[in-house]
């Protein structure tokens, strides 16, 4: 019988197997410092062109962000990224309404402009249905006779609305060139005591319009994230398969594209990917991985990395399909690789806390991904219920049945079934506690990855990085890291013994 033992064992070698931690098998070792955490500095980068305030994302889901997360996002110093469970012509409108909603310079083809043929009645019916307050008085060639404002018309409304606008209106205009910036603006309005001023060429024709409200709204957001020309940024997820989308995501002015699959580390996923990225101006960040060995098929052409598979809180990925790697060794065996080539990391999903978010970046990531962590604010499109008295919003995974059926099914590199028990999910459809503003969940979040960085002693991303360590915890130091042997009576805003 001792001659029918095998010389070589390839399936019991599987078991020796490599060590993998998470998030709660980890702590940060306090050091000596000077740092206090408000000086700490967050500014980091997600893609090698873009950066940000703080480094952090909401997840391309379509029950976290759309266009008004987005726009909260980069106004408060993140990324938000677009879903793709809509179409092309919506995910442009989309893009669009993040692009403009900061504007400086409101471009031509969205200012309300009135006729001079036009009467002040229905000028002021005009006015009410745009929701403006004022407009421009243009004749055909696009010149500048004049600025209406509801004021002027009022007295109008009164005697004769059947009266002219060229009656009503101001026309010694101030006008503004197209080189105006904020600061100039701002000067010009309080000057004259105005609150709109055309911005015209040099032949005297509209090319837009600057608003006291406008410049009010960019002042109040110091730390908002806004590309060269000063419009709010922001990301778009997109399938590796789908150039058409990417093309006209970049063409809508997107800063990032995301390659959104389950499973990058995919020949065909990296072939799509590098033909996207050859044919765009945006950034390209890729994901997701949970590899070294993924991470060095990237490097190469990705402008960003992004990792986790399967640690979602509503991902089932690990369980149906047995695959997957913790999410604070995937991102260090990706950042190993993609730190020699000045590639930054994404980590995606499993955080928790605002603890974890500073773990994940002492792990080697640029920044992090959040989606339950901002599905139950007011910013994300899910739906508001009530169970028990208590509010809670929609939230599903875009590996649950709903979102598969919605189209984001290849994102899992299957073809859609006939029929809807022949899909195979790898997330659920869940619901999380109602949150109130975004605002303040990112508060709360980078005020919590500052204190880390004052516990490590580092003023900045780069130094955190560099300076951090971590020490090995049991399940016993686990226990004792949470409230214990107390009964709360008063929740903190930002902890909760089960991470809601």
């Amino acid at each position: 019988m001792a001659n029918d033992v095998p010389e070589h064992e390839p399936y019991s070698s599987k078991l020796q197997v490599p060590e993998a931690l998470t998030f709660d098998d980890v702590l940060l070792r306090p050091k000596e410092s000077r740092v206090e955490p408000d000086d700490a500095d967050l500014t980091s980068n997600v893609s090698k062109n873009v950066e940000v305030s703080v480094p952090i994302l909401s997840a391309a889901m379509d029950t976290v962000t759309e266009s008004g997360m987005a726009i909260a996002m980069a106004r408060h110093g993140g990324l938000g990224v677009l879903h793709r469970n809509m179409n092309v012509d919506e995910m442009v409108e989309e893009i669009e309404r993040v692009k403009s909603a900061d504007e400086l310079i409101i471009p031509l083809e969205s200012v309300v402009t009135a006729d001079p043929e036009m009467s002040v009645r229905e000028v002021d019916d005009l006015m009410a249905r745009q929701g403006v307050g004022g407009a421009p008085v243009v004749n055909t060639r696009g010149e500048v006779l004049g600025i209406i404002s509801s004021t002027d018309i009022r007295p109008h409304l009164e005697v004769n609305e059947d009266d002219p606008v060229t009656e009503a209106m101001t026309d010694e205009v101030i006008t503004a060139p197209e080189d105006i910036d904020a600061r100039d603006a701002f000067d010009l309005m309080y000057e004259h005591k105005i609150e709109r001023v055309p911005v015209v060429d040099d032949e005297n024709l509209l090319v837009g319009l600057v608003t006291m409200q406008g410049i009010l709204q960019r002042r109040e957001y110091q730390e908002a994230v806004r590309d060269e020309g000063g419009r709010l940024r922001c990301g778009v997820a997109v399938s590796p398969f789908e150039q058409d989308r990417a093309e006209a995501a970049d063409e809508a002015g997107a800063d990032v594209l995301f390659i959104d699959t389950a499973h990058a580390h995919n020949l065909n996923v990296i072939d799509g990917a590098r033909e996207i990225k050859e044919s765009v101006d945006a950034d390209v960040v890729v994901g997701n991985v949970g590899t070294r060995e993924a991470a060095a098929d990237l490097v190469d052409f990705a402008d960003g990395i992004k990792v986790g598979i399967g640690p979602g809180s509503i991902c089932t990925t690990r369980v149906v399909s047995g695959a997957g790697m913790p999410q604070i060794t995937a991102v260090a065996q990706v950042a190993d690789v993609a730190a020699e080539h000045d590639v930054p990391v994404i980590a995606d999903g499993g955080i928790r806390y605002s603890g974890d978010a500073i773990k994940a970046i002492a792990a080697g990531a640029d920044a992090v991904m959040l989606g339950s962590y901002f599905a139950g604010t007011d910013e994300a499109p899910g739906r508001v219920v009530t169970m028990n008295g208590k509010k809670y919003k929609q939230y599903r995974g875009m590996g649950s049945v709903g979102a598969m059926k919605s189209g984001d099914s290849d994102r899992y590199l299957k073809d859609e079934p006939d029929e809807d028990d022949e899909y195979v999910p790898e997330g659920v459809e869940a619901a999380t506690p109602y949150k109130g503003t975004l605002q303040s969940e990112l508060h709360q979040l980078a005020g919590g990855m500052q204190s880390g960085m004052g516990y490590v002693g580092a003023e900045t991303i780069p130094e955190f990085k560099e300076r951090s360590e971590f020490v090995r915890i049991s399940s016993a130091g686990q226990a004792e890291s949470h409230a214990h042997d107390v009964v709360i009576t008063d929740e903190a805003p930002n902890y909760s013994p089960d991470g809601e």
